[in-house]
């Protein structure tokens, strides 16, 4: 820290110390590779203790994976310990409702303010993608650490229809800082909902021109398609500076929004989680510092990132060293990479930081395209020149090409080299909710869906892949065929195939434009994939507990049991009759040569017939009560229990008085319409005397 910048450091002045997709846990068991987010994230938070901030502000995905391994859990949890618990006293106060800040903990306050606990420095984060809530109950790796103390989670939010972003109103001194958060949701919904008006930022109704606005999110940046990504026109323009999380470029330097006339800072991530170009820019963290309505933010670059380099090679550039008609020409292409890497691991060695901790293999990408007639030669046997000097020996090289045209005859003659050459980016990826929806569209008619929607079978798909829930499509299959039979029913409609598939129709296309509805389903439906995956788990452990249990019985009596011997009791339990063998005692034993029934009972066949077979077996189950016994309707029989979401009310477990009151302020609700005062200023590193600016001619009047 420089001597000017100590300076100027008063009792006003906010020290935030902010990072982004630190991505814990990522390659940890790669033998190389493994602890590279580890060290970085342990100098940030010794950067932070060092540098004496008021707290951390993180941008989300602190862990890689949504469930992290106990080591991953471990570290994190002993590093925060270290670095945030202390005798430092806290230099700022919160002034808003901690309960609707925190209202999703059983401790709603923020940590450092609990008798049990002695922070230091406080650590606030929302969730990103990678952590983001799952399960039943909708936690998340990060509310772990939460509940331990160690962070202060805030930004979350369940509301598929709206969603209302309270802040966390801090104070030192006379600088006012509102502090905005929103965990990641998925793009197409919150660009849905933007669009729709059904997001709003609530703001102080007392001095709201005092505020500096901050606002904390995790969402794709660039675009990545027509709606999965979050324009930074979306967002309010009474906002002074945005902290943007998600995109690993670093860009943390503030830039202006011309239209919006707030900022805008890309922390980037801590660590390479791709070979791509935008991993390869030097990784930084940022101290900002607040005063009033000004701020300044000073990079400080993390030295113990691994080095990174990468390199487009087009060989059809390079007509003076390669003909695609020599012979030998693949052996030359790969003289010529080994030259390029050689390069590259010699300007690692000049550029080495010369700290003990930074790693000393550098990560090295070539993206050779062999568009021309080239070959490309064998990448495995390549890679083995390099197995000692390089972090990633096995895709160190990286072929691809252009689909090429063929000319034919009587047709017009394009030259295709008067155009820009685009490098395909490996790292264009592909949703899998994209690719469903891009299959069925370019299906045949016989393989079309008549039931769900191309949008909810992609989200199931999705959540089997990326959350391995092996349940989720099977029960967004049983979940939509109970609620079009429910559907059928009570419309009373006759069993004829024809008037069935018209309205079930009808029924499909009414979901699809009801967006809002159609994701309540698919989060209902992969709820329930969540909740039957724990009961299985539970039960197979029980199962396992219960196995081992006879088996220790059977090993203290060598000799043949008994016919009502000690086993035969335990393996039924004690006090359960032989009546109840049969019941869905999941796992336990029951009387001879039958099987174990399910301890899940559905309401959905227990095969997978289809809409019309299942309907055709209520109407005969209906019919084969009797004669004399009046037909009832549908309508008197089924009762929906097809529930929306509502609002749920969180309620802290026990308050203690020890607990400092907070003072509670009121908000009011400002659109994207809302105009205010937007006083956010940006010094360069290179001015050390005055790193605060005037706020007089910065901005322009809105009206």
């Amino acid at each position: 820290m420089t001597s000017s910048n100590t300076t100027l450091d008063d009792k006003d002045t906010f020290k935030i110390l902010v990072a982004t997709d630190i991505h814990l846990g990522y390659l940890e068991k790669d033998a190389v590779r493994g602890n590279d987010s580890f060290v970085t994230f342990d100098e940030i938070l010794k950067l932070a203790h060092d540098n004496e901030v008021d707290f951390l502000l993180l941008g989300g995905d602190l862990f890689h994976d949504n469930k992290p391994s106990r080591k991953t859990l471990h570290t994190c949890l002993e590093m925060l310990r270290k670095y945030c618990m202390g005798d430092r006293p806290i230099q700022f106060e919160i002034l808003s409702d901690q309960s609707v800040n925190f209202g999703f903990s059983k401790f709603p306050w923020v940590n450092y303010q609990d008798n049990n606990l002695n922070i230091c420095i406080p650590a606030f984060s929302v969730h990103g993608n990678h952590d983001d809530p799952t399960g039943a109950d909708a936690l998340c790796a990060l509310d772990l650490v939460s509940c331990a103390g160690l962070v202060n989670h805030f930004g979350r939010t369940t509301s598929v229809e709206k969603i209302d972003i309270s802040p966390v109103l801090l104070q030192k001194g006379c600088s006012k800082i509102a502090l905005y958060g929103l965990g990641s949701i998925p793009d197409e919904r919150l660009y849905r909902m933007f669009v729709n008006k059904q997001v709003t930022m609530l703001r102080p109704r007392e001095d709201e021109s005092e505020w500096f606005n901050l606002f904390v999110i995790h969402q794709n940046r660039s675009k990545h398609g027509a709606t999965n990504y979050i324009p930074e026109q979306f967002l309010d323009d009474f906002l002074d500076l945005v902290i943007w999380g998600h995109e690993h470029e670093c860009k943390i330097a503030p830039e202006r929004n011309e239209q919006q006339l707030f900022y805008v800072s890309q922390p980037g991530s801590s660590v390479a989680t791709s070979l791509s170009p935008g991993e390869a820019v030097k990784k930084h963290v940022g101290l900002l510092r607040i005063k009033g309505k000004k701020m300044n933010m000073q990079k400080l670059p993390l030295q113990t990132v691994r080095q990174f380099f990468i390199e487009d090679i087009v060989l059809a550039d390079h007509d003076d060293l390669f003909n695609p008609d020599n012979p030998k020409v693949t052996q030359d292409i790969e003289n010529f990479c080994i030259e390029k890497i050689e390069a590259k691991l010699d300007l690692a060695e000049r550029e080495r930081l010369g700290n003990s901790r930074q790693p000393d293999k550098p990560l090295i990408r070539l993206r050779v395209d062999y568009t021309g007639g080239f070959e490309p030669f064998n990448t495995l046997r390549f890679s083995q020149r390099f197995v000692d000097r390089t972090a990633n020996p096995k895709d160190i090289i990286h072929f691809f090409r252009h689909k090429e045209y063929k000319d034919k005859k009587d047709s017009v003659q394009i030259d295709f080299g008067k155009f820009d050459r685009k490098v395909t980016s490996e790292m264009t990826t592909l949703r899998v909710e994209d690719l469903v929806k891009q299959y069925f569209q370019t299906a045949e008619k016989n393989v079309q869906l008549s039931l769900l929607t191309e949008r909810g079978m992609g989200e199931a798909v999705q959540e089997f892949v990326d959350k391995e829930e092996k349940d989720a499509i099977e029960e967004l299959v049983k979940f939509q065929l109970e609620k079009t039979q429910r559907f059928l029913k009570e419309r009373n409609i006759d069993a004829e195939e024809e008037k069935i598939d018209e309205e079930v129709k009808k029924f499909r296309e009414t979901r699809k434009t009801n967006t809002n509805e159609e994701d309540e389903e698919v989060r209902e439906a992969i709820n329930r994939a969540k909740q039957k995956s724990q009961t299985e788990d539970i039960n197979m452990s029980e199962d396992e507990d219960i196995g081992m249990k006879s088996l220790d019985d059977s090993d203290e009596n060598n000799s043949p049991a008994p016919v009502r011997g000690r086993g035969r009791g335990r393996a039924r339990g004690r006090g359960q009759s032989t009546t109840t063998r049969g019941t869905s005692r999941r796992g336990r034993g029951g009387a001879s040569g039958e099987l174990p029934s399910s301890g899940r009972t559905s309401k959905a066949p227990a095969k997978n017939m289809s809409i019309i077979d299942a309907f055709k077996a209520s109407s005969s189950a209906r019919q084969s009560t009797g004669r004399n016994v009046p037909k009832m309707k549908y309508s008197e029989e089924i009762e929906d229990d097809d529930s929306d979401f509502g609002e749920v009310s969180f309620v802290s477990s026990y308050r203690t008085d020890k607990r400092p009151a907070s003072t509670s302020s009121s908000y009011s609700k400002k659109g994207s319409q809302s105009q205010g005062g937007v006083g956010a200023f940006i010094d360069d590193d290179e001015d050390e005397d005055d790193p605060f600016k005037s706020s007089g001619s910065a901005r322009r009047n809105r009206r």
